[in-house]
């Protein structure tokens, strides 16, 4: 699909994210309006309200709908791994691709469950990016094609967006982009991810500070801290980001891996405005990742997974608040007082 996000250079995609739209104000007013009148006390439905509302300002319409919920898994391979980071070989990236292509994930489940259609793109697997502890990730051509890739894997005809990953490794690439971002040291923000015990989280976080030291020139530019710290999954995370920003999709976000791709766009003003975090997982940097760029977990089950496992979830509450908004009978259709 033909993505409208610009990939031609950090500069040109640096300009277009200099005049964001934001959600429609007057369908946001009429969807609060409808909220008092429904039969039920004001805000008894609690975040439920606050979401029905959310999504009709991004429509741009009193009722929202959402008829077309998208998954989208993006698969990498790094080149930190030489470092020990993680217990399992790189060859398990492509075989659990071959697994979500194949149904037998929990995602594929979940999808199915919550009414999302699955897409799995797996970026140059038999090319990891480059060791992040020695030098940057990728080079600004790179980024933009992982960019572009998750762009394009939008669907535009989509009023909901989930994101997920796939990558051994990629849990100490999320610890140093949140570490490059938000500040602190590795110790803040590497955990456990596939299973680390307590030794494998203490390399993976002098890995993370030998990292951001390798790449202290990057730090502060977005779009540079991606290139030298992130991987092709999560450029490719944060170009579906951007796309559907431009397509007014909201995006749920998944876990800890997910939301620091995401976050890495957080120093552009209301980039992340359209997203929700779909849950809170148990990788210890994730409650506080999501209090540094504002976002309210819907949900809290002890999930870390990844694969999006967590947003396919979430996807029910905001069906059930689209349900409650535009189904319920407002107090004078039902006769009943008090409206």
């Amino acid at each position: 699909m033909a993505a409208s996000l610009p990939t031609g250079s950090f500069a040109e995609l640096k300009f277009s994210l200099s005049d964001l739209r934001g959600p429609d104000a007057s369908a946001m007013e009429a969807a609060r309006q409808r909220q008092l009148e429904l039969t039920k006390p004001p805000g008894s439905l609690g975040m439920l309200e606050d979401l029905a509302v959310f999504l009709a300002g991004w429509q741009a319409r009193e009722k929202p709908i959402l008829d077309r919920a998208q998954a989208l898994i993006f698969a990498g391979n790094h080149g930190v791994c030489a470092q020990g980071v993680n217990p399992f070989p790189q060859e398990v990236t492509a075989q659990m691709v071959g697994n979500f292509q194949n149904g037998g994930a929990a995602i594929n489940q979940l999808c199915l469950a919550n009414g999302c259609d699955l897409g799995v793109i797996a970026l140059e697997l038999d090319r990891p990016t480059g060791d992040i502890s020695q030098g940057p990730a990728m080079d600004e051509a790179e980024t933009l094609d992982a960019l572009r890739q998750g762009a394009e894997a939008v669907d535009p005809q989509a009023q909901l967006l989930v994101l997920g990953e796939m990558g051994i490794g990629n849990s100490t690439i999320a610890a140093a982009l949140a570490c490059a971002v938000f500040g602190g040291n590795g110790a803040d923000w590497a955990g456990p991810g596939t299973g680390a015990d307590t030794e494998g989280v203490s390399l993976k976080a002098r890995v993370v500070d030998r990292a951001v030291e390798a790449n202290r020139a990057a730090i502060g530019d977005p779009l540079a801290t991606l290139a030298a710290l992130g991987g092709r999954e999560q450029a490719a995370i944060c170009g579906a980001v951007l796309e559907a920003r431009a397509r007014r999709i909201v995006v749920i976000l998944d876990g800890f891996i997910c939301t620091s791709a995401a976050a890495v766009l957080h120093p552009f003003a209301g980039a992340l405005d359209h997203c929700v975090a779909g849950h809170v997982s148990a990788e210890p940097g994730h409650q506080r990742l999501l209090a540094a760029i504002g976002k309210t977990p819907l949900l809290s089950l002890g999930m870390r997974l990844g694969e999006g496992s967590g947003a396919a979830l979430a996807v029910s509450v905001l069906r059930s608040a689209v349900a409650c908004h535009n189904g319920m009978a407002t107090f004078a259709e039902a006769g009943v007082a008090g409206g």
